[in-house]
């Protein structure tokens, strides 16, 4: 459907309510711009769980609450799994919807992401040789941090690196050293085209900030051809070959490095902040009440190599072996408070944008085939009827009375349906093995002078909202 079309469909009664737009800008005059899943927050408490704004000329339906998201990306599946067309990235196709799995569209998105799976499958996901490769790039990251001797750290390249690594030994069979300047000149480029992303100047093609991630974007993904293999992408599949090109090779590459290094990175950042930010989570899970008696000696040095109950679970279960996945259903807490740090972090509020394949009907609303869709993950992460305590960082959202972990359906981090995360059981792996591996290590806390209450969790501006610049404390555990 054009986009005439569209507009008409719009005008109909029945379409989704919302605040009045403006001639050109539309809502973009109400919209806080830095933190737009903010004003979407606000605007469903106004209109309720299926409503709409106009970003531009764009008109747009956004869906709040974890039974409404549930209802359009998972109930009516295929009318939702359409990827809307942004300006941006439909450049970046050149207008022939091959942006392989993100942002690809149709049939092309189909045949790429059956690929990307099967490929994945063949590379071992999910099996013992994928974990080998996290765990010993968990070793190298334990070294690095470990040779700062306890000193305030900015971890952000250094797990970008990490992660980076895993990508890069499971299709190459080889690492990159942190300090490899075309490495580092690769992260550097990611972070600043993510950040780019997420700005409004992606909608708009004439302004600077949108030429600037088109030119990082270029620049990423004819440097990644460098470093990837060309053979394991086919030259020829029956009737589906047409798909299997350079472009889509460039755009798949970069999908799975450039997102599979960022989301999980940006989790694990998250992760040692709340860790550092709430010490008596760290020490004392059940217990957030009382003070931990090593809370006064805690400034600037370890706390006793016996530690309290959170780190004894990891020592009770691991010992001194490293982490494996065959342990994580033996340590509900270290599995609970993963869990709710992506909760929490909620790094992606807006999901990615999706359009529909087809006019159909939501709550009685009438949303035509073609239409933007928001499905704003923020409104199901903090879901007051699914989270006790959806505005704070709370593990026992994923315990039991008995301290067993339990799986909650609202939790939608790697988003639901057709487009859910391709990397999900990839990111679930590195998540668990790095995040135990470093809490059985190291204890954390805030650099000299600033105090655990004292660090910021405002999250960053861009496509995938990460915590601000910070520096932590990790001191070896005798």
């Amino acid at each position: 459907m054009n986009i005439k079309s569209v507009w008409n469909c719009c005008n109909r009664g029945d379409f989704p309510p919302g605040p009045r737009p403006l001639p050109v800008i539309g809502n973009l005059h109400i919209m806080d711009l830095k933190r737009p899943s903010r004003t979407l927050l606000e605007l469903s408490e106004t209109y309720g769980p299926v409503f709409s704004i106009q970003m531009g000329f764009t008109k747009t339906v956004v869906l709040s609450g974890y039974e409404m998201v549930k209802e359009a990306l998972v109930n009516q599946a295929d009318a939702f799994a359409e990827r809307a067309e942004v300006p941006a990235f439909e450049e970046l196709s050149r207008g022939n919807g091959d942006f392989s799995i993100l942002f690809s569209h149709g049939e092309n998105w189909k045949v790429m992401r059956r690929f990307t799976l099967s490929t994945l499958r063949d590379l071992g996901m999910g099996k013992r040789v994928i974990e080998d490769h996290i765990v010993e790039e968990c070793g190298h990251l334990i070294e690095n941090i470990d040779s700062q001797k306890g000193k305030p750290i900015d971890l952000t390249m250094i797990m970008n690196a990490a992660v980076a690594n895993v990508i890069v030994s499971i299709l190459l069979g080889e690492r990159f050293s942190y300090t490899d300047p075309q490495f580092t000149r690769l992260l550097h480029l990611i972070n600043e085209t993510i950040k780019l992303a997420g700005t409004p100047s992606v909608m708009f093609p004439l302004a600077l900030q949108y030429r600037f991630y088109l030119v990082n974007t270029y620049y990423l993904t004819g440097n990644l051809l460098v470093l990837i293999f060309f053979s394991f992408f086919p030259q020829e599949k029956s009737d589906t070959k047409s798909y299997f090109n350079n472009d889509n090779f460039k755009s798949l590459i970069s999908n799975l490095f450039s997102a599979g290094m960022d989301t999980t990175s940006t989790t694990l950042c998250w992760g040692i902040l709340l860790m550092t930010k709430y010490p008596k989570i760290q020490w004392s899970p059940g217990e957030s009440h009382k003070k931990h008696p090593n809370e006064i000696m805690r400034t600037h040095l370890p706390p006793p190599s016996l530690g309290p109950p959170f780190q004894e679970e990891i020592e009770k279960v691991l010992g001194s072996n490293p982490p494996r996945m065959e342990y994580r259903s033996k340590m509900p807490y270290t599995d609970a408070v993963i869990h709710e740090i992506q909760r929490f972090a909620n790094i992606l509020p807006m999901n990615l944008p999706h359009a529909t394949t087809m006019d159909v009907t939501l709550k009685g609303y009438f949303i035509p085939k073609g239409t933007y869709i928001i499905p704003l993950l923020a409104s199901v992460l903090q879901d007051k009827s699914e989270w006790e305590k959806p505005d704070a960082f709370y593990p026992e959202h994923f315990l039991d009375a008995e301290g067993k972990f339990v799986k909650k359906e609202a939790f939608m981090p790697f988003s639901a349906g057709r487009r859910r995360c391709v990397g999900e059981t990839l990111a679930k792996m590195e998540l668990f093995l790095f995040f135990t591996s470093l809490l059985q290590r190291f204890s954390l806390h805030s650099a000299p002078g600033v105090s655990s209450s004292d660090l910021d969790l405002t999250p960053e501006v861009g496509l995938t909202s990460g915590p601000l610049p910070h520096k932590i404390c990790m001191a070896a555990r005798a």
